[in-house]
């Protein structure tokens, strides 16, 4: 193994990659200062699969959505090297690499990590795949979860805010035995994409503490009983013991060592620490520094989601979990998210903005979301009369439930596109207002509110959060805030600190720009939030359910009409976000 005990910190390196929805990101970066001296970005082949499987052509049903686990591969193949050709660096000099994964993304795999897709017998089968963090044909399988769970009075439900979300280990492992038992039974690994990669640079199987707590019901030590797995289906009984369970390693240690296979591919030296792995926002937490209580940091991109730590355990209605150490080491880990933010943006100019829209932005050399924002952020707060909700891919926190669809109220004949975007881009600001508030609510008061992820190059956006939240909002000082945290992952796993908050004092990000809550934006934004918060309760808290009769009406028209797939989702290259933002 590889020592470089004779060389200083300011000519060491470590390599952060991280993996969006639709590319991998790799940035070099200086061990002594954080300093990002070069990047590279491979975008998946196969991007988000909704409609056909690869090869085959066969339809999907809705609201599936997979990945192909040859594309992380070529991330490595790919975007690695060219980062570290950007540095212009000497590979020789990298201790260590580390990478974070969207969540909860989920591989099926043979005892040796061979994701089943890749077996020729499971090549047509669309349960072999990775079925990515936003597929959401699981719910009726997390409804089933919660239901019983709650009847029992498990323990470990309030840790999640009383809800198990259709993207998370269990609900999708269910998913797999009942709709595909023969690929269940040959499955021997049920592994979170964020393992997978670091199975394949290290060639251990190490399961990492963040996923595994807030994906995988993993809380005081214990998983959910094989009495409560067997009352669900007698067949998923072993589930944990069988398919699930493994070593779990703590943040920021080294999982293993870079093979040769691996160091072949990144063009990395053999032998350097790899550090264990992890969720693209969590990472993004020591990037910004933001490893104290009351600190909320929001990775905004084609989701966002919400990461803090605190120094007291509390139960908020519709987290994602609560986790020991699930961000650093001695504090309580919160985890908050919306399933859809950049994806709403993306849909909205794809199919609701006419072409003389398109064809305008391009004439004045601009893309059509900064086209929108200079046509939106020109109008008086509530000139456009709209109110939407922010549920086009259902809502993950607070409501949790994945049944849920988007809503615009209020459009007339006069509506312009303009107006219905601008109403989005405020309708994802009040859902994080109304985490904000759970959150305070219940004992957990959030003190500063930073934003990574791509969609901080929107300032308009940015404004529009801090005058709906009414915080102070600060921006990180980097474009590839997860890759960066996932760097100083790498430097404590490589001995070079002693942990991840000496690592990111040293390491993270200088702030970016500070965005601050004008108090009469403030003040009418109010009037739109209650508004929001009307038709937030009479649609997601049961007063009227209409939504969720809507997807049986769906699924019975799609099945009587002998189609597999609805033809309703986007196709594999439609998960826009804006210009820039992280995927």
């Amino acid at each position: 193994m590889n020592t470089f005990e004779n060389l200083p910190l300011d000519e060491q390196f470590v390599v952060g990659v991280d993996y969006g929805t639709l590319s991998g990101r790799a940035v070099v970066v200086r061990v002594s200062d954080g300093a990002e001296l070069g990047s590279g970005v491979f975008e998946y082949p196969h991007a988000v699969v909704t409609e056909k499987l690869p090869g085959t052509g066969q339809r999907l049903p809705a609201d599936w959505a997979l990945q192909v686990p040859n594309d992380y591969r070529d991330v490595l193949r790919n975007a690695v090297p060219a980062a570290v050709a950007d540095a212009g660096i000497n590979p020789a000099n990298v201790v260590g690499i580390a990478t974070d994964f969207t969540a909860c993304t989920m591989v099926p795999t043979t005892a040796d990590g061979t994701p089943l897709n890749e077996l020729e017998r499971f090549a047509d089968r669309p349960h072999a795949f990775v079925k990515l963090w936003r597929h959401h044909a699981a719910q009726p399988q997390a409804d089933r979860i919660n239901q019983l769970a709650e009847e029992r009075s498990e323990s470990w439900l309030p840790r999640y805010g009383g809800l198990i979300s259709s993207e998370w280990e269990f609900a999708k492992g269910l998913q797999l035995l009942e709709e595909d038992p023969e690929v269940y039974g040959a499955m021997d690994h049920w592994v979170e994409a964020a393992d997978w990669i670091v199975w394949q640079l290290c060639g251990s199987y190490v399961r990492n503490a963040c996923t595994a707590g807030y994906k995988g019901i993993y809380q005081d030590g214990k998983y959910p009983s094989e009495d409560f797995l067997a009352a669900l289906n007698p067949d998923f009984k072993d589930f944990v013991s069988s398919k699930l369970e493994h070593t779990i390693g703590r943040l920021g240690d080294a999982a293993g060592y870079l093979t040769e296979e691996a160091a072949a591919w990144t063009g990395l030296p053999a032998g350097i620490a790899v550090a264990v792995g992890n969720v693209d926002a969590h990472v993004s937490a020591p990037a910004a520094n933001a490893v104290e209580p009351g600190q909320l940091v929001a990775i905004m991109g084609t989701s966002t989601c919400h990461v803090m730590n605190g120094d007291v355990l509390r139960e908020v209605p519709g987290m994602c979990g609560v986790v020991d150490g699930g961000i650093v080491d001695g504090l309580w880990g919160y985890e908050a998210g919306q399933s859809g933010v950049g994806d709403i943006f993306g849909w909205f100019t794809k199919n609701g903005v006419p072409p003389e829209y398109h064809q305008a932005a391009k004439d004045q050399g601009l893309g059509i979301h900064e086209y929108l924002t200079g046509l939106a952020e020109k109008q008086a707060i509530g000139e456009h009369g709209l109110i939407a909700l922010d549920w086009h891919s259902g809502n993950r926190s607070v409501l949790v439930d994945h049944e849920l669809s988007g809503v615009v109220v209020g459009q007339t004949l006069a509506t312009k596109p303009e107006d219905t975007y601008r109403a989005l881009l405020e309708a994802t600001a009040f859902g994080t207002r109304t985490i904000v508030d759970a959150f305070r609510d219940s004992g957990v008061p959030v003190k500063e509110f930073i934003v990574a992820g791509g969609l901080l190059k929107n300032k308009f956006l940015m404004q529009v959060y801090a005058d709906i939240t009414g915080l102070q909002l600060s921006t990180i000082g980097s474009e590839q805030g997860p890759a960066l945290g996932s760097a100083i992952h790498a430097a404590v796993a490589a001995g070079k600190y002693k942990d991840i908050r000496e690592a990111a004092a040293a390491m993270a990000a200088a702030p970016g720009a500070v965005y601050t809550p004008i108090p009469e934006n403030v003040a009418a934004y109010e009037v739109l939030f209650q508004e929001y918060k009307a038709l937030h309760d009479y649609f997601g808290r049961g007063t009227n359910n209409v939504m969720h009769r809507l997807k049986a009406i769906q699924r019975a028209a799609i099945q009587g009409s002998g189609q597999q797939g609805s033809g309703q989702q986007g196709s594999a290259t439609q998960s826009g976000t804006l210009e820039g933002a992280t995927a």
